[in-house]
């Protein structure tokens, strides 16, 4: 029970240790689906606009924490 318990604990903190990398990449989904759904956009265009938006997310959280040290 105690592998159970450490491996969630380790799984939560890689999720939530960078909150601001986690709410971006988030939105970026949700904008990705709402495309989707609300504005009827083509899949993998959507898709397209997903892997963008993720790298640029990515990209700035690297360029964040260059800076920081």
């Amino acid at each position: 029970m105690n592998v159970l318990r450490d491996v969630f604990q380790e799984i939560t903190s890689m999720f939530l240790g960078d909150a601001r990398l986690s709410v971006a990449i988030l939105s970026v989904v949700a904008i990705a689906a709402g495309l989707i759904e609300i504005a009827g956009l083509d899949p993998l265009l959507a898709g397209a606009i997903l892997l963008a938006g993720c790298l640029a997310v990515l990209l700035e959280a690297v360029r964040r924490r260059a800076r920081e040290g």
